[in-house]
């Protein structure tokens, strides 16, 4: 290293509208067409090998479940050793090359994806994911691209945050990758998580083994041929496709387990924190977990709220990407002088709501993600039919014939305990509860106390009394709370993402405390006129 070196200031990716007659919708109709006719072979990607086995399962899109989109090539306990001796083995050339070159790789990439990439990247993401193609443009394409630029950013920064130094003495510190690997863990439901959670730590000069769902297979292993083409050495990243018990069982017994970085379930985080820590005594370190683990996300009106910015939220909050999201608005709070209104409004947004296939960009909604997420979530939807208490507002239809489409459902409960406003469903299901508006501040200890959730929360209001009076009596109820607006959309470098209580460790995406979760500081200090006699002048004779 020969200087001090200042990194392109980093810009959130503008999002592009895909408007008819614009040259990124031909662009992107083209090459779904394209991606449609291909049915594509997919490895694993070990060390600097492409790894395919006798093993192989189908891919398609959850909107059109009998096209093929592609076989993915499962892996075994054998290829899950196989990928945590490649990271080891690359972890001394990677963790001793000059900082400035690991940026240069993520930003050639963030480069990537927003020019040569973008295309095949939103395609993939709406043709495996059943996105639609503006939801696949702010994750698949802007979300990862501003993950990368400001992560080196953010890095740039830690590595210069330095100590003061006394006389003749210099103290400086080293921000040390982590020793050993760490294991990456990412959902179905955001490109942008998927890349993320291996890139951020090997940014930081860690190697990393990566496991994402078999949901997003499609759209992770283009993100993977990305960074080989950005210049990212064999081994760094390993992306291995293989049951989650079974890699674990390899991982969570190595001694050079040095991190987790996980997006998912609630349940598994808590299983893989109990394992990890009954096997503390075989690590080498004490090795650090980061996990976000979704939410039941609420939505609390005020009387004095506008009731077609609540409705607009309501509808956007709860039914972008069929409510597939950690932060999609999942029950709301609505006082019984609006309800009318809202009611109202609300029905009349959601008769013109279009669902379907993501090919026709007229679609606000598509398919949910996969049988298993069908079968969940109409099973709720089902009991609440014939449940006692339960008005269904809207929708409460589904059919898997073609693919696995649920209408977006709006139920109202009397019971505010009621299972729909508790458990989390993830998908197109909101329910409503509507309370006497003068018993606003007891709503409050009610929004705070119905789920184990804190992830993300939205109040509506123009009474600036009862904005602050929700912001402090909620604080600890989101980590991302929105005022006047939807619980979901969180964008890097503006709104850093994560939540607390059951949602997770709050080590907020998009920030640099996340990056400060994959570093070992190291204090130096140089003393350079070093004392001479052991005796202090305190010591001296009267």
């Amino acid at each position: 290293m020969y200087g001090f070196y200042k990194v392109p200031t980093p810009v959130n990716e503008p999002v592009k509208s895909y408007a008819p007659g614009s040259p990124e919708r031909a662009e992107l109709k083209a090459m779904l067409a394209k991606m449609r006719a291909e049915v594509r072979e997919i490895p694993m990607y070990i060390g600097g090998d492409e790894v395919f086995t006798n093993d192989r399962h189908r891919l398609a899109p959850p909107h059109d479940h009998a096209h093929t989109l592609g076989y993915f090539h499962r892996g075994d306990a054998g290829h899950v050793e196989q990928a945590v001796n490649a990271a080891l083995g690359a972890k001394a050339l990677w963790a001793e090359l000059p900082w400035q070159h690991r940026a240069g790789i993520f930003l050639k990439a963030a480069d990537l994806m927003a020019g040569p990439y973008r295309a095949q990247l939103n395609a993939a993401t709406m043709l495996g994911q059943s996105k639609t193609a503006y939801q696949a443009e702010i994750d698949s394409a802007c979300e990862i691209i501003d993950f990368l630029r400001f992560n080196v950013a953010y890095m740039a920064e830690l590595y210069g945050q330095q100590v003061n130094s006394g006389p003749s003495i210099w103290n400086r510190l080293e921000q040390r990758p982590l020793e050993g690997f760490v294991f990456a863990i990412t959902p179905f439901n955001f490109t942008a998580i998927a890349g993320n959670l291996p890139t951020a730590p090997a940014m930081l000069g860690n190697t990393v083994v990566w496991k994402p769902a078999e949901t997003q297979i499609y759209a992770a292993e283009v993100l993977m041929r990305v960074f080989r083409e950005a210049g990212l050495p064999d081994g760094v990243i390993n992306l291995i496709y293989t049951k989650g018990p079974v890699a674990g069982e390899v991982v969570f017994n190595h001694p050079d387990f040095a991190g987790l970085h996980f997006t998912g379930s609630t349940e598994v985080f808590q299983q893989m924190w109990r394992i990890i820590g009954n096997n503390i005594p075989k690590y080498r370190s004490y090795p650090r977990i980061v996990g976000e683990t979704g939410g039941k996300d609420f939505v609390l009106a005020h009387h004095s709220a506008d009731a077609r910015a609540l409705v607009t939220a309501l509808v956007r909050g709860a039914f972008e990407f069929q409510g597939q999201k950690c932060s999609a608005a999942s029950r709301a709070y609505v006082p019984h002088t609006l309800w009318e209104q809202v009611k109202g409004l609300l029905v009349a947004d959601l008769r013109t709501v279009r669902q379907g296939g993501v090919e026709d960009f007229r679609n606000f909604m598509s398919a949910v993600i996969d049988e298993p997420a069908f079968r969940k979530i109409t099973g709720y939807i089902e009991a609440a039919k014939k449940a006692p208490g339960v008005e269904l507002v809207w929708g409460g239809g589904h059919d898997s014939s073609k693919g696995y489409f649920i209408e977006p459902t709006v139920l109202r409960v009397d019971d505010s305990q009621y299972t729909t406003m508790v458990e989390e469903i993830f998908g197109p299901v909101l329910t409503i509860y509507v309370y006497q508006a003068e018993r606003f501040e007891e709503v409050l200890e009610l929004v705070d106390t119905t789920s184990p959730y804190a992830l993300t929360g939205a109040v509506f209001a123009q009474d600036r009394y009862a904005i602050e009076l929700a912001e402090r009596k909620l604080v600890h109820a989101a980590g991302n709370f929105y005022i006047n607006d939807k619980p979901t959309g969180a964008v890097v470098g503006q709104q850093p993402f994560g939540g607390g209580r059951a949602s997770g460790t709050n080590d907020k995406a998009g920030a640099m405390q996340n990056l400060m979760r994959w570093v070992s500081t190291r204090t130096i200090k140089e003393t350079f006129a070093p004392p001479t006699d052991y005796r202090y002048p305190f010591m001296a004779e009267e």
